[in-house]
């Protein structure tokens, strides 16, 4: 008979988890198709993460936190975090297939964790802050709202890739293009 490896499982649950919850959504999102993705019994599901909500609450955290450490505000390069936000988007897109079943499914209503999720933005927010009050970047614009055109800007072609496909085009020279034309804009928005 083969060793338990808890943590073995539970990164299997968790990975199974991502998928179906960016596949199908919190309401769609089936703990018997992650069990079996998992090869995991749904018990050990529950035990481990808690009810499905809990369970899709803690998968978007550790995506959002993967998010934080693999690619940090530069106020100092926002064209290069620019860069490295899309890049970041095209290789893991279900970190915003996550983001936007929350939104679909919780509204504006309070979220789980979501002081959690408030604290990781004041980081990014304070590293906005920071450019500004160094002048590296315009105050013109309040840093919350600067991050969150800025985020906008950059997450909007993988989000909706149909409407950059018929409005941009689909060639590399489209895709290059529009990526230049996002770092302008972000340009413009910062400048001093």
């Amino acid at each position: 008979m083969a060793a338990r490896d808890p943590e073995a499982t539970k990164a299997r649950i968790f990975e199974a988890a991502v998928a179906e919850f960016a596949r199908h959504g919190i309401a769609g999102a089936r703990i018997d198709r992650i069990a079996a993705e998992a090869k995991a019994n749904k018990q050990l599901i529950y035990a481990y993460f808690g009810n499905k909500a809990e369970l899709f609450a803690i998968v978007l955290e550790r995506k959002m936190l993967h998010l934080a450490e693999a690619v940090p505000v530069d106020p100092d390069d926002l064209e290069g975090w620019i860069d490295r936000l899309m890049d970041y988007h095209a290789a893991h897109p279900e970190l915003l297939r996550l983001l936007f079943w929350e939104g679909l499914e919780y509204g504006s209503t309070e979220l789980p964790h979501e002081s959690d999720r408030q604290e990781h933005y004041r980081r990014k927010v304070a590293a906005l802050r920071d450019g500004q009050e160094r002048g590296v970047v315009t105050d013109a614009i309040p840093a919350a709202d600067l991050l969150f055109l800025l985020t906008a800007l950059a997450n909007w072609t993988a989000v909706v890739p149909q409407m950059r496909r018929i409005l941009v085009g689909d060639e590399d020279t489209d895709r290059d293009r529009l990526r230049a034309s996002v770092k302008e804009a972000a340009r413009r928005l910062t400048a001093r």
